[in-house]
């Protein structure tokens, strides 16, 4: 009776032990979800800063390319005493680095 007893105990005990893992896989699971619908989100949302710096690297380049092309075809006056800034982007850091035009 006594050893019968201490099994029913045992079993008790196991029981709850069980239920309370039970309790923590589904919060890991939640948890889990949760983390992976972050993570597919800010993916997301890198993907897109990836495309829109290239975007606006072509865009720099491009407005580069036409200041030079319109410096060699047609030379644009600037007044002496005034001086022409602006930003570029550089390739290898995303924060805008400004830039002065020399006066002309």
């Amino acid at each position: 009776v006594e050893k019968k007893l201490k099994l029913e105990e045992k079993i008790t005990m196991l029981q709850q032990q069980n239920e309370e893992l039970r309790a923590r896989i589904e919060q890991n699971t939640v948890i889990t979800r949760q983390l992976s619908e972050e993570n597919a989100n800010l993916q997301e949302y890198v993907e897109k800063e990836v495309e829109e710096k290239k975007k606006l690297s072509r865009t720099n380049e491009e407005l580069l390319w036409k200041l030079q092309e319109g410096d060699a075809v047609s030379p644009v006056k600037l007044p002496p005493t005034s001086s022409t800034s602006f930003y570029r982007c550089s390739s290898e850091n995303s924060s805008p680095v400004k830039v002065r035009t020399l006066r002309r």
